[in-house]
């Protein structure tokens, strides 16, 4: 196989999920995008609509961007490559299951290579974290690894999943608002006037 849109690995395992829904890959990784959105995995509802970052999530990544809905779907300017490519499902009660690791073995090196003009990429949550800075990076979870984000930018900027589950976070980090976001939005604007 090898196109990662039609990728059917996780059939059977998803069938045997709480959803019990089958494979959709959702992807877009254009070689002429800029920035790079890598993101844990599609949720039910970009799962159903096939558009990532398609829900309340995608409202707040795109607020911490500065970025309106057209740029942020512009297909030729930014990629937007899960860990996953397919929502995981849900487990027995309810909780999201966490990104299938063959996902990322079998495709996101190939994916990656093709993206040859990169400026910034946003890792966001820890399994992106982990795959794009390394477990030494990524030691102490995803607070720490976003508080030192420093250390990476302005190429990488790693952030925590915009969720409203997350508000807890924001409240208690208000370096992030004050300091990472205008870097990072500074980072997206200098990536797409190149």
């Amino acid at each position: 196989m090898t196109d990662p849109a039609a990728c059917r690995l996780c059939a059977a395992a998803f069938a045997r999920t709480a959803t019990r829904h089958e494979p959709r890959p959702v992807l877009w990784a254009a070689p002429s995008a800029r920035v790079l959105i890598a993101g844990q995995a599609p949720g039910l509802k970009v799962h159903q609509s096939g558009v990532p970052f398609d829900d309340r999530s995608g409202d707040r990544l795109r607020d911490w961007l500065g970025l309106d809905r057209a740029t942020f779907y512009d297909r030729s300017r930014l990629a937007i490559v899960p860990m996953a490519l397919c929502f995981p499902g849900y487990d027995d009660k309810g909780a999201d299951l966490p990104p299938p690791r063959c996902c990322a073995e079998t495709w996101r090196s190939g994916i990656l290579a093709q993206l040859t003009n990169l400026r910034v990429t946003f890792v966001i949550g820890q399994y992106a974290q982990r795959w794009h800075l390394g477990p030494q990076a990524s030691k102490g979870g995803v607070t720490a690894t976003v508080a030192r984000w420093r250390d990476h930018a302005p190429r990488v900027f790693p952030l925590p999943h915009p969720s409203w589950r997350n508000n807890a976070f924001l409240r208690r980090n208000p370096w992030f608002e004050t300091d990472l976001l205008p870097a990072a939005r500074a980072a997206v604007r200098q990536a797409l006037a190149a």
